[in-house]
């Protein structure tokens, strides 16, 4: 076995991959600098731990389920009233998150209120936080499959280990009584705990419409909006303003 097939075998025993993968770039990089074998040592291990680095950020983004438009570079703040670019960059960061406050964003459809709540969902990550995205949708199945589910167990474990958590689309479903009171539930126990970001395009007022329940929708109330920063958007559709047509430019 030559030298080179032999640390390939090696670092797929100990499971170096990244190593085994770039060992002669480096060694010849290595050769042509005339670096020392300490600097070509360090150089091994600062590759293997970028690419371990690079999966770990990768599976904490698939399980934080972001959706695919979460890069706030790309985000537009003069297509919207109520996010100057100030803000934005403050909301980056994150000392909010830190001093354990909540957002609610606020505003009609297509305005970007999701993209926002995902693009400092991600940056959470980045800077090591346990930050999760789930839709409304996502949080009710969860609370009532919980008892039965192993895979709604585990979610349900991860999201009250939590630091902070994206609700998108919050009281878009209508939500029996009973799933009304297990949500109160949710939020009484980590709202001290947890800095949510609620997506929402109905005013707090409104919830109640969609719970039925005025006392609980009081209580869940309650509890987001006590260190809580409210963000009011407002503006035109993105989707509409470029909605997309087969027959040409659409109008």
């Amino acid at each position: 076995m030559n030298i080179k097939n032999r640390i390939a075998s090696h670092c797929k025993y100990l499971r170096l991959n990244a190593i085994g993968e770039k060992i002669q770039s480096l060694a010849d990089n290595a050769s042509h600098e005339g670096i020392s074998y300490l600097d070509f040592a360090a150089r091994m291990l600062d590759v293997e731990i970028e690419h371990r680095q690079d999966r770990e950020m990768l599976n904490k983004i698939r399980i934080a389920r972001l959706p695919v438009n979460h890069d706030l570079k790309q985000y537009d703040c003069t297509a919207v009233e109520g996010m100057p670019v100030s803000r934005l960059e403050q909301l980056k960061e994150l000392t909010w998150l830190d001093q354990n406050f909540s957002l609610v964003i606020m505003g009609p459809n297509g305005i970007g209120k999701t993209m926002l709540a995902a693009g400092l969902c991600y940056h959470a990550i980045e800077a090591g936080y346990r930050a999760y995205f789930r839709t409304m949708e996502d949080i009710m199945t969860i609370l009532k499959t919980k008892g039965i589910s192993k895979i709604a167990m585990t979610d349900y474990r991860r999201l009250c280990k939590a630091h902070f958590i994206v609700i998108d689309d919050i009281m878009m479903i209508s939500i029996a009584r009973n799933e009304a009171n297990a949500f109160f539930h949710f939020i009484n126990a980590l709202h001290e705990k947890v800095s949510f970001v609620i997506t929402t395009n109905k005013s707090p007022k409104e919830w109640v419409e969609t719970i039925g329940d005025e006392v609980i929708t009081t209580s869940i109330l309650d509890r987001l909006l006590y260190r809580c920063e409210i963000i009011k958007l407002s503006g035109e559709s993105y989707r509409l303003k470029n909605r997309k047509t087969i027959f040409g430019k659409a109008k």
